[in-house]
């Protein structure tokens, strides 16, 4: 009988209405890192999956490492782990309002620069001794395709 008494009130009315308006109103977070390469153009992979040309910008769900292969003809390969960290309302538990709670749209955004290197000029000669070098190494069973493949070193920004 109470309940029904309160419902008749049009300011109860007017307040539970506007209760349930911002409870059922979704949150709007948008998180992406820009990744820009000095020259453009260089062809970008994000966690192993190629996501396009710099400049780009790639969407992301969660803080952490990524691991961030850039790669252009003429030019040395980058491949780096990003550490990415966002603002105190992107960490837990104050992400769960950010993300579902928001009455505005939140931003994130990450920026991220990278200065690729010229490779030194290699004359035929020096390529051909290298492949010859390779080749005889694969041939003798110390070396195989995939050791090689994975020789690289990470640098931690």
């Amino acid at each position: 009988m109470l309940f029904a008494r309160a419902l008749s009130n049009p300011a109860f009315r007017l307040f539970m209405l506007g209760l349930a308006g911002l409870l059922l109103q979704s949150g709007c977070a948008r998180r992406q890192m820009q990744i820009n390469s000095f020259p453009e153009g260089a062809a970008v992979s994000v966690d192993h999956q190629p996501v396009g040309y710099t400049p780009v910008a790639v969407p992301f769900h969660y803080n952490g490492t990524r691991e961030i292969l850039i790669e252009k003809d003429g030019f040395k390969t980058v491949r780096v782990k990003q550490p990415i960290s966002g603002p105190w309302y992107f960490s837990a538990p104050f992400s769960f309002f950010t993300d579902n709670f928001a009455t505005r749209e939140v931003r994130d955004s990450q920026r991220f620069n990278f200065q690729l290197e010229p490779v030194g000029q290699i004359n035929d000669q020096q390529l051909t001794d290298r492949a010859e070098n390779l080749r005889g190494q694969v041939l003798q069973g110390s070396i195989t395709p995939s050791m090689q493949r994975d020789q690289y070193i990470w640098e931690t920004r």
